[in-house]
């Protein structure tokens, strides 16, 4: 299992747009202050075969513990944007509604199957952001994936505390909070998926 706190900024350094970089990298990826608008890497990247099967989230607040999505029981997340056309399979929506804001400890468990090469540093940096600023940023690595198996990954978030107005904020903003997901293997972007968040009623 691995886990980080969050961090949070209201400023940073600007980051190129990815076209002028010959390679998007860990480093690249933790400059962006506010969420793509493009998928940066292609579908034909994954070329270790990596598929998620399963994802399920948890809040793990002491007293609270209980499950607040879970695809294998047959949860299903909010029906994509129609524009998002042939990539609606790495583009995913979450309504969490409001009570999501005040739980500070989310676990997820994510499944997922790959293929005939071993897999090495498979790293995951996840982004969070509403509307152009960054609130918060994940960082979690499985130092090494069996060939043609089916693993499971446990991650733990430390979510930040958000005033009342970040929260009426949050709350009546559908879909403004977005989150970018890269995963690298041995430094190299292989998948990049995007979500978006609704938290109110």
């Amino acid at each position: 299992m691995a886990a980080v706190e969050y961090e949070q900024w209201q400023d940073g350094p600007p980051a190129p747009p990815p076209e002028q970089m010959e390679e998007i990298t860990p480093e690249y990826v933790n400059l962006l202050m506010a969420p793509t608008e493009h998928f940066l890497c292609e579908l034909e990247h994954n070329i270790y075969n990596i598929q998620f099967v399963n994802f399920k989230i948890r809040c793990l607040d002491a007293g609270q513990e209980r499950v607040l999505f879970d695809l294998g029981a047959g949860d299903l997340p909010s029906p994509p944007p129609p524009d998002i056309g042939e990539n609606a399979c790495r583009f995913i929506r979450y309504h969490f509604g409001p009570e999501f804001l005040g739980i500070q400890t989310i676990g997820t468990t994510l499944e997922f199957t790959n293929g005939e090469h071993e897999v090495h540093d498979f790293r995951m940096i996840e982004r969070h952001y509403f509307r152009d600023q960054l609130i918060t940023s994940y960082d979690f690595t499985m130092p090494f994936v069996i060939p043609n198996t089916r693993n499971t990954w446990e991650m733990i978030y430390t979510k930040p505390e958000f005033s009342d107005e970040w929260k009426e904020a949050l709350m009546t903003s559908p879909w403004e909070v977005r989150s970018d997901s890269f995963y690298f293997v041995n430094g190299r972007l292989i998948m990049h998926n995007r979500a978006e968040y609704n938290y109110g009623s």
